[in-house]
């Protein structure tokens, strides 16, 4: 029986490590019943990183996808945003030979699929879903999951059929003409693409708008030979940091270019302060943020007189719930920023730099933005070593223990649930989530007064090492 290990079934994608988890018979059956699943005329375009099996995987994932009667579309080698925007653009403006395909002039493709690991190692890789131009995640990749493990002696014959298309040109010139405004832009930039995929588009971007940038590691090199693709990281934004002696802005993407660094000379801007950054440009916007974003977020948007919602982690719920809410922009703190105002409504680290780059021309100075903003002492994520199998289980411990807690512990305002538990303090707030990628409790905390911020981190961690204590 050919095994295929329930895991790499994750809340927001399919994850693994190429060849033990991600092999060809799993990719396979991945792609047949997917295949399945897709509706309308089941054309489905395939995108992949810089991952030296990525192609491999894709020849494996279009094998099964044509095995389910799928018409497959190969992008080549892109950013995550690339693939995301093939779900916006007329299939006939995408065909290198437009007498490939017989179809209408205005279809679109029904289905999209990254092939990434992200800011993963480089032995990892995976799939980010998209169907009709929403996220496939949470519980359709659990029944898929399932679907498939029942289906694990399945043979499914080799046969990468595939149509090649062109999105990034498309993508290149929407970017030039979008930001035309910003040509010439005088602000001395650096980029950081980490040998990710970012540097497969924004070059050609940057360089189209005569702008004044050096670029470090923008060759694609899935091995990462300079430093890790994940610019959430301190020690991974080094070069950046230093590059910026002699430069304005600095800009950090990770692996698929779905995520995004900002540096001035003074600061890391985080997610959540971005979101305060370009709701600045927006008339009464709905912004959306995650449980792990400042409450300074929160507070300033509302004073502003803008909707503020907070919602779940994950980029796959922000998605969902920004359709939901006609929401013109959400946020993680980890650099995911999603633009529904003048854009799709998905995350793209490319976009926000451009996003970023325009407020900057129009006079917005970053640095005196974020010195205005009130200060608070907020941790870095800090992650509880658990184990998958645990981690909900402990949850629904500390959430019981929180309804009637130790006499010493710090008073509670209130206790918001929508994402793990996320307790309000008198003067700052603590979070535990359990991630739903990696066997971890994930914790936050944030005051106006640092040693509050590690009252409320000592308080919440003894409630953690006693919720583990009673499930023995």
């Amino acid at each position: 029986m050919n095994k295929i290990n329930k895991s790499i079934f994750r809340e927001y994608d399919i994850r693994g490590i190429y060849e033990s988890e991600l092999n060809e018979h799993c990719v396979k059956l991945i792609g047949y019943f997917l295949g399945l699943q897709i509706k309308g005329e089941k054309i489905v375009s395939i995108g992949y990183d810089a991952r030296s099996h990525s192609p491999i995987l894709r020849d494996y994932l279009a094998s099964g996808l044509n095995h389910a009667g799928c018409t497959v579309l190969d992008m080549g080698m892109v950013a995550t945003p690339v693939n995301y925007f093939s779900n916006y653009q007329p299939i006939t403006q995408m065909l290198e030979d437009t007498n490939s395909l017989s179809i209408e002039p205005d279809q679109h493709i029904d289905a999209s699929i990254m092939i990434t690991g992200s800011h993963n190692p480089s032995q990892y890789n995976g799939f980010k879903i998209t169907m009709d131009k929403a996220p496939f995640f949470g519980d359709d990749i659990y029944a898929l999951g399932d679907q498939i493990i029942q289906n694990s002696d399945m043979d499914i014959p080799l046969n990468p059929t595939t149509t090649q298309i062109d999105v990034k040109s498309l993508y290149i010139d929407f970017m030039t003409k979008e930001f035309a405004h910003l040509k010439g832009m005088k602000a001395k930039i650096v980029l950081d693409c980490g040998n990710g995929v970012a540097g497969t588009v924004i070059n050609d971007i940057f360089d189209n708008l005569d702008l004044d940038y050096k670029g470090l590691y923008c060759n694609p090199d899935g091995t990462f030979p300079n430093h890790h693709p994940d610019p959430s990281v301190e020690a991974n934004l080094q070069d950046l940091k230093d590059a910026l002696s002699d430069a304005d802005y600095g800009f950090a993407y990770d692996g698929d270019a779905d995520r995004i660094a900002v540096l001035t000379k003074k600061y890391n801007i985080k997610g959540d302060q971005m979101a305060l950054l370009y709701a600045m440009a927006m008339k009464q916007p709905t912004v959306i943020g995650e449980v792990k974003c400042s409450q300074v977020m929160y507070d300033e948007l509302e004073k502003r007189g803008v909707k503020a919602i907070m919602y779940k982690t994950g980029h796959s719920n922000l998605k969902v719930k920004m359709k939901e809410t006609n929401a013109h922009l959400a946020c993680e703190v980890s650099g995911h920023i999603f633009f529904k105002h003048r854009y799709f409504g998905y995350d793209d680290a490319l976009y926000a730099t451009l996003r970023m780059l325009e407020l900057i021309e129009s006079g917005i100075d970053i640095d005196q933005e974020i010195e205005s903003l009130p200060k608070v002492y907020s941790t870095e994520e800090i992650k509880v070593q658990t184990t998958e199998d645990e981690k909900f289980i402990l949850m629904d411990k500390i959430k019981e223990l929180l309804q009637n807690p130790p006499s010493n512990f710090p008073h509670i305002k209130d206790i918001i649930t929508v994402d793990g538990v996320r307790i309000n303090f008198e003067n700052g707030w603590g979070l535990v989530r359990a991630s739903n990628t990696t066997p971890v409790l994930v914790t936050r905390f944030e005051s106006s007064d640092e040693h509050l911020a590690k009252e409320y981190e000592k308080h919440i961690n003894d409630l953690i090492i006693q919720a583990k204590s009673l499930l023995g």
